[in-house]
């Protein structure tokens, strides 16, 4: 069969496909030997590391608390399961019985669902903001001057020292038994608040550096307004724009894990604060496993991100680097 197939194709895609293929091949061998390297580092860097909770935890003692979490979230789902049984048959016995939330603690998983919700919650607000703002400053000289030195005043204030103040303004304006949580409001303002800087930044550059020959084809087609900006000016700035919302994806990303352990919103950052609280010997080995698994999902939503750029613009040569 693979004879057949390899007769059946043309020489020149087979000559076509085999520089591809081992530049995979070399991509793939480069990348399992510097995963290998590290792993070896850290299994002996841990094996000669005491702290005050005992040994630093290695790849091994990680592994064998990982296990233990998903077994820890398989066990919750099960007596979830069985709770909502249970009150299922009150309910037919007696119809007026009152129906109630399974109240269990949440898992680890159930954790990362609640930052990846949280963090795309306050990146999708950041970006509705940001984009259009972005177009308008970059477009207008009047509204670049007057808006810059509010920019570069607001861009370096920390996390941190939003944080009490998002705290204060949700206490204040939302009700504590409204829709959505304050813990949850509080970290996905926070997020939002210092992430969108990046993709302002980069939308009003990308949208004040339109080439002239596009600037001159708007002209003689004599576009209005809003046709100009859909169909020359945002075009031209689609790969700076993108470049900006991968840069906040990845800040959004890191803020929310302080903020989660501040806002005390059960999240990833609340798992490792609780971790580090608890002080047991597994905590050291728990709190890597997160670690481990921030840095995956960070990975893997700057990966979505480009994917979605080489979708939507124009420029197809854009590599996933």
């Amino acid at each position: 069969m693979i004879i057949q197939l390899k007769n059946s194709m043309p020489a020149s895609a087979i000559a076509s496909w085999q520089p591809k293929l081992r530049e995979l091949l070399r991509q793939g061998s480069l990348t399992l030997a510097g995963l290998a390297i590290f792993v070896l580092c850290w299994a002996a860097l841990a094996a000669n590391l005491q702290t005050s909770l005992g040994q630093f935890p290695g790849p091994t003692a990680v592994a064998v608390q990982f296990k233990a979490l998903i077994a820890e979230h398989q066990a919750e789902k099960s007596r979830e399961q069985l709770f909502y049984q249970r009150q299922q048959e009150r309910l037919e016995k007696n119809p007026e019985a009152v129906r109630r939330p399974y109240s269990g603690r949440p898992t680890f998983f159930s954790q990362i669902q609640t930052s990846l919700q949280t963090v795309l919650s306050g990146f999708l607000l950041a970006s509705l903001f940001a984009i259009p703002a972005g177009v308008l400053i970059g477009l207008s000289p009047l509204c670049y001057s007057a808006a810059n030195p509010l920019i570069q005043l607001l861009k370096p204030i920390s996390p941190l020292a939003w944080l009490p103040l998002i705290t204060i303004v949700v206490s204040a304006s939302y009700p504590a038994d409204g829709l959505l949580s304050r813990s949850y409001l509080v970290s996905a303002l926070t997020v939002a608040l210092c992430s969108l800087w990046p993709t302002l930044i980069n939308t009003i550059v990308g949208v004040s550096q339109v080439p002239a020959d596009l600037q001159n084809v708007s002209k003689v087609l004599r576009l209005n307004w809003f046709r100009h900006v859909r169909a020359i000016v945002l075009p031209s700035a689609v790969p700076m724009i993108f470049t900006g919302l991968r840069l906040s994806l990845g800040i959004a990303w890191m803020v929310l894990i302080a903020a989660e352990m501040l806002a005390q919103n059960p999240g990833l950052g609340k798992f490792v604060w609780d971790e580090f609280q608890n002080g047991s010997s597994d905590s050291l080995a728990r709190i890597c496993v997160a670690v481990a698994v921030i840095g995956l999902i960070g990975l893997l939503l700057d990966r979505l991100m480009l994917s979605l750029q080489k979708a939507v613009s124009w420029d197809k040569s854009v590599q996933l680097r």
